[in-house]
């Protein structure tokens, strides 16, 4: 007897999930953003991987947490900017501020304890994982359009990259 296949999630249903999780995040940030900040008791625990695309950390922040880092929301910050895919917040290490910017694919865990509720998600890759898979790749060849060059043509694909 033949083995059955599984099914193919062609819906993708494990990420369209995941992504509307993030917009609870979203959501959250959008509410502590408002003038009157974030209501009652209410603070946030959001730890995200330093390294991960889109993340922009000062290089001394980079330089102490350089896999993962936990930043907490409650009183202390400032400039609370929500976008659709990415937030930034200003904090204060040693006294001195600091802006963090992330995309909300880099958050790998929301945690409000005032009310036990927790998000989790998966690691993104970083950097240095989609280079070393890039790396290890085989590059892409062009056919040349004529000429004596007969050698193979890289593409980059850094311009087709989101910045």
């Amino acid at each position: 007897m033949a083995e059955e296949t599984p099914p193919v999630d062609e819906m993708h249903y494990e990420q369209l999930a995941q992504d509307a999780l993030r917009g609870v995040i979203r959501s959250a940030l959008e509410r502590a953003a408002l003038p009157d900040g974030i209501p009652g008791a209410h603070h946030f625990y959001v730890t995200f991987k330093t390294r991960a695309p889109g993340v922009s950390v000062p290089p001394d922040i980079l330089a102490k947490y350089p896999d993962e880092m936990t930043v907490v929301l409650q009183h202390q910050y400032w400039d609370l900017k929500v976008e659709p895919s990415k937030f930034s917040v200003m904090l204060k290490f040693g006294g001195m501020p600091k802006v963090l910017a992330m995309p909300y694919t880099a958050v790998t865990r929301f945690y409000d304890p005032s009310v036990q509720f927790l998000l989790q998600f998966e690691a993104p890759a970083t950097i240095e994982e989609i280079a070393a898979e890039v790396a290890a790749s085989e590059p892409v060849r062009i056919p040349s359009g004529g000429g004596d060059d007969d050698g193979p043509k890289v593409v980059s694909l850094d311009q087709f990259r989101k910045k």
